[in-house]
């Protein structure tokens, strides 16, 4: 369904990002954030699940200033390679790459953010710094920057098996963010993950559809 394309950045290089299109005028557009493993087959099913829902979706390549076309694996060394990238990368230089993946598709209408893991702090990042709403799934450093206020709506998605992010964080949200949307289900981190062991079918289609209510709540009808 969607295809490879260039990114203009903030700074002078470029980076790709995988573009899927709906069939049809758009309900939105919305920027899908990696976790740690890069724009890989898993991710670009996300982005194509988004288009059949209506959405122009759009997942950018934050690792091309690095090194172009990383695709890792869930294996010991795919996790130990992203943790590298994402500490090199920095979550400000993902959250200017966003903001040009939400420009790149702006004729589709109102933008929206979603970020799994690490790329879950990036999408609150996005709803703070660029007043995208924004869903974010288990997003393990989001402590650090629940004192800022988002200037868009954000709904949190957590696994309450999920030993990277304790009950005690999940409260610190409820606590400092109780305004936004937050959800706990009977899983592990990367629920949503349909390959690999943490996957939770139940949870995952339920924090989809919830997500969905959230864009066409904030995007679709919001235009």
């Amino acid at each position: 369904m969607g295809q490879t394309i260039h990114l203009n950045t903030s700074g002078i290089q470029c980076i790709g990002a995988y573009l899927a299109q709906p069939v049809g005028k758009p309900k939105g557009g919305i920027v899908v954030i990696q976790e740690i493993f890069g724009v890989n087959a898993h991710m670009r099913s996300v982005a194509d699940r988004y288009a059949e829902a209506g959405y122009t979706a759009i997942a950018p390549s934050f690792f091309d200033h690095l090194e172009t076309g990383v695709e890792l694996g869930y294996d010991e060394a795919g996790y130990t390679r992203g943790k590298a990238l994402v500490a090199e990368l920095g979550l400000e230089r993902a959250v200017e790459d966003v903001a040009s993946a939400a420009e790149a598709i702006a004729s589709a209408g109102r933008i929206g953010t979603v970020g799994y893991c690490w790329g879950g702090t990036v999408a609150l990042l996005a709803a703070i710094r660029l007043g995208l709403p924004s869903v974010s799934y288990y997003g393990a450093r989001n402590v650090p920057f629940l004192g800022e206020k988002p200037q868009a709506p954000v709904m949190f998605h957590f696994g309450e098996l999920d030993q990277s992010i304790p009950p005690a964080m999940v409260q610190k949200h409820r606590e400092l963010l109780p305004q936004m949307e937050l959800f706990t289900y009977p899983a592990d981190h990367a629920f949503n993950r349909d390959v690999g062991d943490h996957y939770d079918e139940a949870s995952a289609k339920l924090a989809y559809q919830r997500t969905l209510a959230f864009f066409d709540r904030q995007l679709a009808q919001g235009a």
